[in-house]
This record gives C-alpha cells, structure tokens and sequence, in this order.
C-alpha cells in the first residue's frame, strides 16, 4: 500500500523535465514508498510539464535566475536535487545558478540535498601545463569545471555530491558508428586506449533516488558509472547487437579540435582529460560499488540491447 501523500517527504527536483532530473522524477513514483515529487519548471504549460502533472507530480514555477523564486520552491521539501544546465548556459551562469540552489537549500533548510556534478579539471594540470588550452577566460573543460567549482556552495549544507559520467544516449545522438564509403560501421572517438566512464542517463536518477534514501551519505561524494569501457570494447558491444563488425577509429585529439563540430575545443579538452588522468577519473568509479548503491545498474550491452539502435 502506497504512503499517503501527506506522510511523504517531498524531493524538489531542478530539471525535472530534462534528463537527469527527468530519472529521479520517474525513479520516485516507481517506487511510490515515502517520497513526493515538487517539479521546478519555467514553463508549466510545455508538453513535458504538463506530462509531469498528469503523473499526478506537483508543479511549481520556479526559475533559477530567480533567488526568491527557487527560494519558494524549496521551502518545506526535505530534500532536493540540484543540476544545471551546461548545454544551456555559459559556465558563470552555472556557477551563479549552483549558488542560487545552494542558497535555496541552506535558507529552507533541507535535510539532504544531491547534487550533480564533476571534477574541477584545473585542479590536475600543472602550473603552466597547457595540454588542456584554457577555454572561457579560466576553464579547461567547462560544463565539469563549472559544476566542480560549485561544491563550495553546498559546504554547510547536508549534501551528496553525485559525480556522474558521460551519457550513453550521446552514442546514438549522432556519436555512434557511422558507415564507411567501404560499407563498414566504424564508431570514431579521440579516446585513445582509456576507459571512458558512462552512464545510462535513467541510471542517474536512480542513483540519486537511492542517495535520496540514504541520509548518511549527506556530506560525502558518489562517484557513478555504468562500465568504465575503452573504444574498442565500445565497438565491440556495437558489433554483438548490430550483430556486424565495428570498427574502433581513434581520432587524434588535435584532428578531432579541428572538425567543426559544436564545442569541439571543449569536448577534445574533456576527452584529453580522460585520456591522461585516467586512473583518478575512471579509476574514481567502480561499477561494482555503484551496484550496492543500485542494483539494478545496467551495462553498456543490455542498456544498448533496450535501446536497439538497429
């Protein structure tokens, strides 16, 4: 038997229509055993909040541009979960969103607040070191340095702070293996031979709902992959499912820069980052830890099966 929505302790979810947030949204009413949803949303009337409310989830307007707006939102929820929106904004504007979700959280006095995040890239180079070319004025990669810079805004209050990794759904939006004049697949990363952490976006929120459960690891940082996978093993998982060869083309990073493609100089940064910091960045991310946190954690193979990208 459900738990009233009464006895329920309200999660306010940032980004509820978008992907992470979307996860913990559906995560919670899956589960439907002592957590309510509030969405945050600008637009109550676009499909995807509308969506929302039909699923019997409250809807509050709230912006992050606005203090007191998210402020409102926030009070007397028991928790929330804080993201931003790097495809959307510049880094300083993540920074000042982070600040204003912090804020919020330490004014309505939250009991446990997760929030997504990265690794601050800067903090591994080297003075001088310009492997990684500074991007935007002071970052090196930064939709991970702008999130990573932002956990001092959360000190002091009850925080998780859930490192995530890259999407796999970027596999298939327009990542994943294209065909060769000669008729072969071949999927073209500039990964070199390291592992790449990833993640099935649905698996980020179910992270964050087991987080959400879990009080005591307030104060302490998740590090969550699905698999930490090189290319060629990658291409291999394309090939079993596609069931035709896949062929793994490393692309040299400097080649990659130069293609043209959106944040190219930023995306060749954040791969540079996991090609030569490794084993802090991958080696941080234990798939088989993730699995005591949630079980149910997918792998690259049976995430790929489900989608059938045939």
């Amino acid at each position: 038997m459900s738990t009233s929505t009464k006895e329920k302790r309200v999660v306010a979810v940032v980004g509820a229509t978008g992907r992470q947030g979307g996860g913990l949204v559906r995560s919670i009413l899956e589960a439907d055993d002592g957590f309510a949803v509030r969405a945050l949303t600008r637009d109550p009337e676009s499909p995807q909040a509308k969506e929302l409310a039909a699923l019997g989830v409250e809807l509050v307007v709230a912006d992050l541009d606005d203090a007191r707006s998210v402020e409102a939102a926030f009070s007397g929820a028991y928790g929330a979960f804080c993201v931003t929106a790097a495809q959307e904004h510049p880094p300083e504007r993540e920074r000042a969103h982070a600040a204003t979700m912090a804020a919020a959280a330490r004014a309505a006095g939250l009991a446990h607040v997760v929030w997504s995040t990265f690794e601050d890239t800067r903090a591994f180079l080297p003075p001088g070191d310009e492997r990684m070319p500074v991007l935007h004025g002071e970052y090196r990669v930064p939709h991970y340095d702008a999130k990573g810079a932002s956990d001092a805004e959360f000190r002091g209050v009850p925080t998780t702070f859930l490192r995530t990794a890259f999407y796999w759904e970027n596999l298939l939006d327009g990542g994943g293996p294209a065909r060769d004049e000669d008729g072969v697949r071949r999927l073209a990363l500039p990964l070199g031979s390291a592992r790449l952490p990833g993640i099935a976006v649905a698996d980020i929120g179910r992270c964050a709902y087991a987080i959400l459960r879990r009080p005591d690891l307030a104060g302490r940082t998740v590090s969550i992959t699905g698999e930490n996978l090189t290319g060629a093993e990658l291409a291999a998982a394309f090939a079993d499912v596609l069931g035709e060869p896949v062929r793994y083309e490393d692309v040299p990073l400097e080649v990659f820069r130069s293609l043209g493609i959106p944040q190219a100089a930023e995306l060749a940064n954040m791969f540079r980052f996991t090609q030569d910091f490794e084993t802090a960045y991958a080696g941080a991310r234990d798939p088989a830890e993730v699995r005591k946190l949630h079980p149910g954690l997918l792998t690259f193979r049976r995430w790929l099966t489900e989608r059938n990208p045939r």
